[in-house]
C-alpha cells in the first residue's frame, strides 16, 4: 500500500476520480428528482433517463476503446473532461430560459467522451503501476465507486435539495473543470510510432474482436456481462419504487439506501482484494450471483425497512465481490495492446442488455407491477450465475499472479 500511496499517476488519477464522481453523483440524484418533480413521478421518464445515459456507451464503447489504444490518454481525459463542462454551461443556459427537457443532452454528452476517458485511465494504469501492484490498485477503484455509493447520493441530495437544479449542474461543471487541470500533471504518454504510421483502425476493431471471441472465458463473460446487464437495467430505474411503493417513504430516502449499498460495496470489494489468492475463483462468481438473484427477490417482496435495508446492503456486497474478482480475472486474461478494445467490447454489451431492461422497466412495471418487474430481473440474474459455470480454469492459476494486464471497470 506505501508503494500505491508513492506513485504519482495513481495518485493523480485517484483525485480525479473522486472529483468526476463527485459530480456524476450530483448529476445522478439532481437529474433524477428534477425529473420526478417535472413529470409528477413518471416512471417512463425515469427509465428514459437511464437509456439516454447508457446508449452512447453501448455505441462508441468499442470505437472509444479502440481510439484509447491508438491516441494519447492524457490528453484524451483532459479533452473529455472538458467538453463534459462546456456541456453543461449550454444545458444552464437552456434550463435557465425554462427549456427543462434539454436537461438529458448533459447525460448525454457525458457518456460519450467517457468512453474515451476511461479505456485512457486503464491505459495509464497499464503503462505506470508495477505488475505486482494492479491488484490492490483495481481494490482501490473498486472501494472509490463503493464510498461514493454511500456519500455520493448524500452529497446529491443535499446540494440539489438546498439550492436547486441550476446550482447543481455549475457544481457539476466545476467539477469537471478542476478534474481536467489535476490531469494537467499527469506524464506525458508517448505512442509507438510504428504503430501509429501502420495501423488501420477498422483493422484494429476487427482484431479486437477476433481475440476476444477466441478466449472460451473472454466469451463466457461477455455473455454474462450481457445478462447482467438486462437485469441491472430493469432493477436500477425502479429503485425509487421500492421507497415510495414498498415501504411508504418520501423518495428523498432513496438516498440511505444507496449508502446501505455503498457499504456494503465497499466491504465486498475490500474482501475479494483480500483474499483474491485464497478464493475459489469460480465459486466466488458463480455464488455471488445466485446469492444476488434471492436478494432482488427478497427486497421487492418485504414491506419492512430492516430486511429491504439489509437486502440492499447484500446486493451491494455480493455485486462488488463479483466485480472485483472478475475484474482481477480479466487482468490475466487480456494482453497489453487489447485493453482499450477489449473493454470496448464488453462494456457494450453489459450497457446494451441495461438499455433493453431500462427501456422495458416502466413499462414493464405499468404493465404488471413492480414486484413482477423484480422477480423477473431475479430470474435473469440466476441464468447468469448457471451460464457461468461453464468458466474454466488451470488448478495453478492465482489471482496475484498476474501478466501485464488491466481491465478497467467503472
Amino acid at each position: 500500500m506505501h508503494d500505491l500511496l508513492k506513485n504519482k499517476v495513481l495518485m493523480i488519477l485517484i483525485l480525479s476520480d473522486i472529483i468526476q464522481q463527485t459530480a456524476i453523483w450530483i448529476r445522478n440524484i439532481a437529474l433524477l428528482f428534477f425529473i420526478m418533480e417535472k413529470t409528477n413521478d413518471s416512471p417512463i421518464y425515469v427509465s428514459l433517463l437511464t437509456v439516454i445515459e447508457y446508449t452512447p456507451i453501448f455505441l462508441f464503447s468499442f470505437i472509444g476503446g479502440t481510439l484509447a489504444d491508438r491516441w494519447n490518454p492524457k490528453k484524451a481525459m483532459i479533452y473529455g473532461d472538458l467538453a463534459s463542462a462546456i456541456s453543461l454551461l449550454v444545458i444552464i443556459f437552456f434550463v435557465t430560459g425554462g427549456n427543462w427537457q434539454a436537461i438529458f443532452f448533459a447525460t448525454l454528452v457525458s457518456s460519450v467522451v467517457s468512453q474515451i476517458s476511461q479505456p485512457s485511465t486503464s491505459i495509464m494504469i497499464k503503462k505506470h503501476i508495477p505488475e505486482k501492484l494492479i491488484a490492490p490498485a483495481i481494490g482501490i477503484t473498486q472501494s472509490l465507486v463503493a464510498l461514493f455509493l454511500i456519500i455520493g447520493p448524500v452529497i446529491g441530495t443535499l446540494i440539489y435539495s438546498w439550492l436547486g437544479i441550476q446550482a447543481s449542474l455549475i457544481s457539476i461543471m466545476i467539477a469537471f473543470l478542476i478534474s481536467a487541470f489535476s490531469l494537467l500533471f499527469l506524464p506525458n504518454f508517448k505512442k509507438d510510432a510504428a504503430h501509429k504510421q501502420h495501423s488501420n483502425l477498422i483493422n484494429e476493431m476487427q482484431d479486437g474482436f477476433h481475440y476476444v471471441i477466441h478466449s472460451k472465458n473472454l466469451v463466457i463473460i461477455a455473455i454474462t456481462f450481457g445478462i447482467i446487464g438486462l437485469s441491472a437495467g430493469i432493477v436500477h430505474p425502479l429503485d425509487v419504487f421500492i421507497i415510495i411503493e414498498r415501504l411508504g417513504l418520501e423518495k428523498e430516502n432513496l438516498q440511505w439506501f444507496y449508502i446501505l449499498a455503498g457499504i456494503g460495496m465497499l466491504l465486498g470489494s475490500i474482501s475479494a482484494s483480500i483474499l483474491a489468492n485464497k478464493m475459489n475463483i469460480k465459486m466466488v462468481i458463480v455464488g455471488a450471483l445466485c446469492f444476488l438473484s434471492v436478494t432482488l427477490i427478497i427486497e421487492v417482496l418485504s414491506v419492512w425497512i430492516a430486511l429491504t435495508s439489509t437486502m440492499r446492503f447484500l446486493t451491494g456486497f455480493l455485486l462488488a465481490l463479483w466485480q472485483t474478482t472478475l475484474g482481477m480475472l480479466v487482468i490475466k486474461m487480456v494482453d497489453e495492446k487489447f485493453i482499450g478494445r477489449a473493454n470496448g467490447i464488453l462494456t457494450p454489451l453489459f450497457i446494451g442488455g441495461m438499455l433493453i431492461g431500462s427501456a422495458l422497466a416502466g413499462p414493464l412495471m405499468v404493465a404488471t407491477s413492480l414486484i413482477n418487474a423484480f422477480l423477473i430481473a431475479g430470474s435473469i440474474t440466476l441464468i447468469s450465475a448457471l451460464i457461468s459455470t461453464k468458466l474454466t480454469f488451470k488448478s495453478s492459476e492465482k489471482l496475484t499472479k498476474t501478466k501485464k494486464n488491466h481491465m478497467h471497470f467503472h
